[in-house]
C-alpha cells in the first residue's frame, strides 16, 4: 500500500509515517502550507510554522521518505479562518479545528490521494478506525487523554476506508517513546496549544480581521438591567466568567450573547444549565441514529460525554441531556457516542434552558 502522510512537524504525524513504514508500506510525506498572514507573513507561533515544515522536511529525510509542501493557504484563509471571524461577529464559538479537519486537513487532502497515486491518507490523529457490525466505525483513542475523535465526527464510513490512524492504539508516552527510538527530532517536541493564525490574543486578531466587530454595547442581568459596558461582543463566550468588565457580589457568567443587538446576557451559574439544544449540519458516519436513542454527547472538546436522546425536528436535529448541563454553546460541535464508538456531529445552534 502506498501512504500519504500528513505531516505537521510534531510528534505524532512523525511517528504515524515511521509507522507505516515499519508496516511495510510506501510512504510519501506532505506538509500544508495553510496560514499566511495579509502581509504576507508566515506563523511564528502556534502549529504549522515555518520551523514545522522544517521538522516535519528533516523527520522525512531521517526515514529516507520523499516530501512536498502544499499549498492550500487559499482554501483555509476562505474555509476556516473567514469562518471563525465570522462565527465570533454572529456571537457564536466556532470551532476552527473542526472546519480545518473538515475542509482542509481532509477536504483537500483526500482529494489528493490518488492524484498522488497514493492508496490512503495517514494522519497523526488520536482516534482509531475498526469493523463494528460489518461496517466501518470510528473509534475513541486507547489514550483517552489525548482522543481527538471529537474533531473527527464529520468523517464518513467511506472516508474511513481511505484513511489510517496508526497512533490511535498508542499512549502519548509511547508514540514519545517510538520517536526517540528511532532518533526523530520530534521526540520531545512540546504540543501546539495555540491557533497557528493567531499569534497572541485571539480578539486582537478578530478586531484586526473585522474591525466593525469592535461595536459597543451594554452587559445584562437577567432582568434586562444594564450592568456593565463592553467594546465587541468577541470578547465573550458562554460560560465565561472573566473579564466581563463589571463589579458583582458573586460571582457572574456570560449566559447568551445577542450580536443583533450587542448585547452580552450574564447570570449565575444556575442560568447556565441547558435541558436541551438543537444540533445543525449533522453528519453521521454510517446511519443515522433513532428518534429517542440514547447517546452519549460531548458539547466541547475538553468536556466528558454526558447521556442523552436524539430526535430529529425538521433539517437538525434535538438533543435533550438526561440532566442539565452547563455552558453549552452555540458554535461549538455536539459529537454523538455510543460507548467508544462515534455516531456522527454537528454544529449546536440553539440551547434551551430547564
Amino acid at each position: 500500500m502506498k501512504a500519504l502522510v500528513a505531516m505537521s512537524g510534531g510528534v505524532d504525524s512523525s511517528v504515524a509515517a515511521a509507522l507505516m513504514l515499519e508496516a511495510g508500506h510506501e510512504v510519501i510525506g506532505v506538509t500544508l502550507k495553510q496560514w499566511v498572514a495579509p502581509d504576507g507573513s508566515l506563523p511564528t507561533a502556534g502549529c504549522c510554522t515555518v520551523a514545522d515544515a522544517e521538522d516535519a522536511r528533516k523527520v522525512a529525510a531521517r526515514l529516507g521518505i520523499p516530501h512536498y509542501v502544499l499549498d492550500h493557504s487559499a482554501e483555509f484563509t476562505a474555509e476556516v479562518v473567514d469562518r471563525f471571524v465570522a462565527g465570533y461577529a454572529a456571537g457564536l464559538t466556532p470551532n476552527p479545528c473542526i472546519e480545518c479537519n473538515r475542509r482542509v486537513r481532509f477536504g483537500a487532502l483526500l482529494g489528493r490521494v490518488e492524484p498522488l497515486g497514493c492508496d490512503v491518507l495517514v494522519t497523526g490523529h488520536y482516534a482509531r478506525i475498526a469493523m463494528r457490525h460489518g461496517r466501518r466505525a470510528l473509534l475513541q483513542a486507547a489514550d483517552p487523554t489525548k482522543d481527538q475523535s471529537y474533531v473527527l465526527h464529520m468523517l464518513s464510513a467511506a472516508d474511513l476506508a481511505r484513511v489510517r490512524f496508526p497512533v490511535g492504539e498508542l499512549t502519548k508516552a509511547e508514540v514519545r517513546d517510538h520517536a526517540a527510538r528511532l532518533g526523530l527530532g520530534t521526540a520531545a517536541k512540546p504540543d501546539s496549544q495555540d491557533l497557528c493564525f493567531v499569534a497572541g490574543d485571539y480578539r486582537a486578531f478578530l478586531r484586526s480581521r473585522l474591525p466593525e466587530i469592535r461595536r459597543p454595547g451594554a452587559v445584562v442581568d437577567a432582568s434586562g438591567a444594564v450592568v456593565g459596558h463592553h467594546d465587541g461582543i468577541a470578547g465573550f463566550t458562554v460560560g465565561q466568567r472573566r473579564g466581563l468588565g463589571m463589579a458583582a457580589g458573586e460571582p457572574r457568567y456570560v449566559v447568551a450573547v445577542d450580536s443583533a443587538t450587542a448585547t452580552v446576557r450574564v447570570g449565575s451559574r444556575s442560568d447556565l444549565a441547558v435541558a436541551a439544544c438543537t444540533v445543525a449540519g449533522v453528519r453521521f458516519v454510517n446511519e443515522a441514529a433513532a428518534a429517542g436513542e440514547p447517546v452519549a454527547v460531548k458539547v466541547r472538546y475538553r468536556s466528558r460525554p454526558v447521556p442523552a436522546r436524539l430526535f430529529p425536528v425538521a433539517d437538525a436535529w434535538r438533543v435533550v441531556f438526561d440532566a442539565a448541563q452547563e455552558a453549552v454553546a452555540p458554535g461549538q460541535a455536539a459529537v454523538f457516542y455510543r460507548d467508544d464508538e462515534v455516531l456522527g456531529g454537528g454544529t449546536i445552534t440553539a440551547t434551551e434552558a430547564p
